[in-house]
């Protein structure tokens, strides 16, 4: 489509985590450089015979996706409270997102997640590094805005 480009200073991230922010709370301040990454995903699980055959066959796999923040993005203070709520709850808490760019007319739903990486504390050089935090989903769904 013409009308379509590939500007990503639009791009809305929308996280809720249930018992702790249950209510889509905009994640705010991302780095200048990387908003997120979700890496490629294996689509089906292969096996190649004796005979040189190759076999293949569905599997479900998790989605990883990374988020990074500024050091100063008051969104940090999200995943520093799910990562502290986790720790004194000897539990997990399962988030859900909605992720849309308007320069693709596109949004994801994603289901199900899990906080896999969390870096307690910014990286300190000349200025503070961003923080790369992982979420691995349980289901990415894309749809049309």
């Amino acid at each position: 489509m013409a009308d379509r480009t590939i500007t990503s200073s639009n791009a809305v991230y929308m996280l809720s985590i249930s018992g702790l922010f249950d209510a889509p709370q905009s994640l705010q301040g991302f780095s200048a450089d990387d908003i997120f990454t979700t890496g490629a995903l294996a689509s089906a699980e292969t096996i190649m015979g004796l005979d040189g055959i190759l076999s293949g066959g569905f599997v479900y796999v998790p989605i990883v996706q990374t988020i990074n923040l500024q050091a100063d993005s008051a969104s940090n203070d999200m995943f520093d409270q799910w990562w502290q709520a986790q720790q004194i709850a000897k539990e997990v808490y399962v988030a859900n997102a909605v992720v849309v760019l308007p320069a693709l007319n596109k949004k994801w739903a994603m289901t199900r997640g899990f906080l896999t990486s969390f870096p307690p504390i910014a990286d300190a050089a000349k200025t503070l590094r961003p923080r790369r935090f992982g979420i691995t989903w349980n289901m990415v769904s894309p749809a049309n805005v």
